[in-house]
């Protein structure tokens, strides 16, 4: 019982909280690094391409036109709008009627369609467009250009920074996590020293600080993860769309990189703390 209470004592939960909340940013940084993948594929593949076709083009054609689209390997999804449809959706969104003013139906009927991510970029979609204007039956294809080309340099741009962050805030990590660590092992500095001086071996006297700091690490990334993850279940039921972004493949990752770090910086920082005050002389020990 001794040993359990000089084990969980208030040192302990101090560094396991301190690491429990570097942890959490770290796991945070990650998961953006990870995300930026997928939010760049989900903003991509809601980019609206429209092929303008004829008023009377027959139903059968249409249908031949939307299931020769679906078959393309560029084409996520390809929905027939009519003119009629196309005159509603209008009217929801200027609160008012064109046809009132024009005393006709201005819009056409069309195919909107949406590409994979991989395909829309600027080099692909000059060929998709190229080959989309062959077809007979589509008058015109409509897209916005520059703010393709514009969500292509920022989104590259957004994954270099992410990246760099990531790799920022690991290294400000570590040293969080090591200034804990030390400071739980300058505690017990003297007692290093005693242990060194009646023979013991440099192994049997890390020995317990490595144990000990192996359990901080696997009970902070515990934690570090289960906050994480409610935070994560929170916001997508408040927000379900974000599905798409805070997928459980992208949780799973980060949860796997948050408990090998937690328990390796622990582990690596405990190793280093307890040799550098081994390697101190005694009349050091009482200035550090």
């Amino acid at each position: 019982m001794a040993k359990k209470t000089r084990f969980f004592n208030l040192q302990t939960a101090t560094a396991t909280v301190s690491t429990t909340l570097v942890l959490i940013v770290l796991g945070v940084v990650v998961f953006f690094a990870l995300a930026a993948r997928s939010v760049s594929v989900y903003v991509k593949e809601n980019v609206n391409f429209s092929l303008l076709i004829s008023d009377d083009m027959p139903e059968t054609e249409i249908a031949k036109l939307l299931d020769e689209l679906k078959a393309k390997p560029y084409v996520k999804q390809a929905e027939y709008i009519s003119k009629a449809q196309a005159l509603e959706d209008m009217k929801e969104e200027l609160n008012t009627d064109p046809e009132e003013f024009q005393g006709y139906n201005p819009f056409p009927a069309s195919v909107k369609i949406k590409l994979h991510a991989d395909y829309a970029n600027n080099d692909s979609i000059a060929k998709i467009e190229q080959q989309l204007s062959t077809d007979i039956n589509v008058q015109e294809v409509l897209y916005q250009k520059n703010l393709i080309e514009s969500m292509n340099r920022h989104i590259g741009q957004l994954e270099l920074m992410l990246i760099a962050l990531a790799l920022v805030l690991a290294l400000i990590s570590f040293a969080l996590i090591n200034n804990t660590i030390r400071l739980t092992v300058y505690s017990q500095r003297f007692l290093i020293y005693t242990m060194k001086l009646v023979g013991a071996s440099r192994s049997f006297i890390r020995r317990p600080f490595m144990v000990r700091n192996f359990w901080i690490g696997i009970m902070a990334s515990l934690l570090a993860n289960i906050t994480l993850w409610g935070a994560a279940f929170w916001l997508v039921t408040n927000e379900p769309h974000l599905i798409e972004v805070i997928s459980p493949e992208v949780l799973l990752i980060v949860s796997v990189v948050v408990l090998l770090t937690g328990v390796f910086m622990t582990q690596f920082c405990a190793f280093w703390s307890v040799n550098s005050f081994l390697k101190m002389k005694a009349s050091k020990l009482y200035y550090v």
